[in-house]
């Protein structure tokens, strides 16, 4: 279902890059990717959304940005009678929450005890340089707000229409949660493996660069039977490209230990780090972000 209105926001695209849309006109438009007949990527405003469906309802996995649920429901009825019973956020950020507000209270919504926490904090995305913005959960009596939290592991449903949730430690946020459907072989990674960019280190919301590296390799070789994974923003990819992307941030943290150990300041060493050629396709996003990251990493380092 097409909607238009004034987007007087910034949008996100890619791993949470920014793009002013302010006072253009944009369709709100839900792209489908499907996967299987009952799993589907829902692209377009803000992070990658998954639709499972099963015997009882829909689990949907992210509902990006504010006014973006509606269309999200519209365009899972189009897809299936089946209603949205359950509500997965793999993290706090708000192009992955906000839609959660849109939804009915006949939802469950469930997300790491941290995103709980962190959606009830509403702290600003470190390295976007925007200050704190209103919550959309406040005044709504707790409409939207995850109810159902877990701090390692935890198991919806049962048989073909079983969900797993994992938690392997911090990463783009302190809550990343690992979405796996394994009667599909499939894993929603969320931001922690958002497509092949130096990724967003929120450090203002228990983000790690320091710990990220270890994290993606814990869920790389802690969750077997996978074939695909849906990432936070990009392609449809492989736990290959998970194992890969492990090393990537790893050498980009290694070589900001190495940095610190010349006193490079974290300035030229952004002017002047390259994505090593091996790499091929990453890219090392906006240097102005880039620069927190380094800062933030340099000053966890002993």
């Amino acid at each position: 279902m097409r909607r238009s209105l004034t987007l007087g926001v910034l949008s996100l695209v890619g791993s949470l890059s920014v793009v002013g849309v302010v006072g253009q006109q944009a369709e709100m438009v839900v792209e489908v990717e499907r996967l299987e007949d009952n799993l589907f990527v829902l692209r377009g405003g803000g992070g990658n959304s998954a639709a499972f469906v099963t015997s009882d309802g829909v689990v949907l996995v992210d509902t990006k940005l504010i006014g973006w649920g509606q269309p999200l429901i519209d365009k899972i009825r189009e897809l299936t009678p089946n209603p949205v019973t359950t509500i997965i956020n793999t993290h706090a950020h708000f192009d992955h929450v906000d839609g959660n507000v849109e939804f009915p209270a006949t939802v469950e919504f469930v997300a790491h005890e941290n995103t709980q926490r962190l959606m009830r904090e509403n702290n600003p995305v470190r390295g976007l340089g925007r200050s704190a913005r209103p919550s959309p959960f406040e005044g709504r009596n707790g409409l939207g707000m995850t109810e159902r939290t877990f701090a390692e592991s935890l198991t919806l449903g049962m048989g073909p229409d079983r969900v797993e949730l994992h938690y392997f430690g911090r990463a783009h946020t302190g809550g990343d949660t690992w979405v796996v459907f394994p009667s599909l072989r499939v894993m929603h990674a969320g931001d922690a493996f958002p497509g092949k960019m130096v990724p967003i280190m929120d450090s203002n919301n228990g983000g790690s660069g320091i710990d990220y590296p270890e994290t993606l390799r814990n869920a790389s070789q802690g969750i077997g039977n996978i074939d695909r994974i849906i990432t936070g923003h990009s392609t449809v990819m492989t736990p290959a490209d998970l194992s890969e992307y492990a090393d990537f941030v790893a050498g980009f943290v290694s070589d900001v230990r190495a940095a610190k150990g010349r006193g490079v300041s974290p300035a030229d060493f952004v002017e002047n780090w390259e994505v090593p050629g091996r790499f091929s396709g990453y890219n090392k996003g906006p240097a102005e972000r880039l620069e927190v990251y380094v800062q933030d990493i340099i000053g966890t380092l002993p």
